[in-house]
């Protein structure tokens, strides 16, 4: 948790008990900036571990620049047919 905003650490800390194997492995992968396939069951905690790094980027930027650009910053392709069955 170290590598996330002091509210992006806050408000994890207050909403989960811990993170997950796979948060914690997948977070270091992606902070990183590596291609990262999270292979787990559901319930994991997979999504979170994609979209945690990406949205705490996401409160840096905007409490650095004091707001956001208007322009995609993080694109997220979910496995809606599996998410269907």
């Amino acid at each position: 948790m170290d590598r996330f905003s002091p509210a992006t650490r806050s408000w994890f800390r207050r909403t989960f008990p811990a993170p997950t194997p796979v948060q914690q492995r997948g977070w270091e992968a992606i902070a990183g900036g590596a291609h990262a396939l999270l292979v787990a069951p559901t319930g994991s905690g997979k999504t979170l571990a994609a979209f945690l790094v990406a949205l705490n980027g996401l409160v840096e930027e905007g409490l650095a620049q004091g707001e956001l650009a208007d322009r995609t910053s993080v694109l997220y392709v979910s496995p809606l047919k599996a998410l269907g069955n």
